[in-house]
C-alpha cells in the first residue's frame, strides 16, 4: 500500500527504473550485479556503452559475471564461464558457428540461436544508473534461472 493508503499498482512497481550504482564505479570495475525488483541483473560497461541482462546464463545457470567479453563477428558478447556460451550485449541472441557440411572446406560463420537471455533498460541520469526491467510479453530461456533457488547475490539480512 501506498502512504494515503492506495494500493500500490503491480504492474507499474515491478517495471519502475531502479538506481543501481554510480557511472564512476561501473566504468571503473566495467561491471556490476543489483537486484532488480527481486530479479538479478548484470549491467556491463563497454566500449562506452551499457547493457543489462539477466544474470545467469540462459544454458545452464552460469554466473555471467564471472565471464568475459569478446567480440564475435562484430558483436560484443559476454562468454559463459561454464560452458563458453556466447551471448550478446545488445540483444541477448545466443551465437554458435555453423558450417554447410556440403562443403566442408567452407569457412564457418557466426549464426543466431534468437533471443535466449533477457536484456534489461539501463539509463543514467545526474551520474546515477538505473536499470528498468523488460516487460517484453516473450518467454525467454533465461526466465527460469532468473527467479527461484538460482540465486547468486548475497542478501545483507
Amino acid at each position: 500500500m501506498n502512504l494515503d493508503g492506495s494500493a500500490q499498482d503491480p504492474e507499474k512497481r515491478e517495471y519502475s527504473s531502479v538506481c543501481v550504482g554510480r557511472e564512476d564505479d561501473i566504468k571503473k570495475s566495467e561491471r556490476m550485479t543489483a537486484v532488480v525488483h527481486d530479479r538479478e541483473v548484470v549491467i556491463f560497461y563497454h566500449k562506452g556503452e551499457y547493457h543489462a541482462m539477466d544474470i545467469r546464463c540462459y544454458h545452464s545457470g552460469g554466473p555471467l559475471h564471472l565471464g568475459d567479453i569478446e567480440d564475435f563477428d562484430g558483436r560484443p558478447c559476454i562468454v559463459c564461464p561454464w560452458h563458453k556460451y556466447k551471448i550478446t550485449l545488445a540483444t541477448g541472441e545466443g551465437l554458435y558457428q555453423s558450417i554447410n557440411p556440403k562443403d566442408p572446406s567452407a569457412k564457418p560463420k557466426w549464426c543466431s540461436k534468437g533471443v535466449k537471455q533477457r536484456i534489461h533498460t539501463v539509463t543514467v541520469d545526474n551520474g546515477n544508473i538505473y536499470v528498468t526491467l523488460s516487460s517484453e510479453p516473450f518467454k525467454c530461456a533465461s526466465d527460469f534461472y532468473a527467479t527461484g533457488d538460482f540465486k547468486v547475490i548475497k542478501s545483507s539480512s
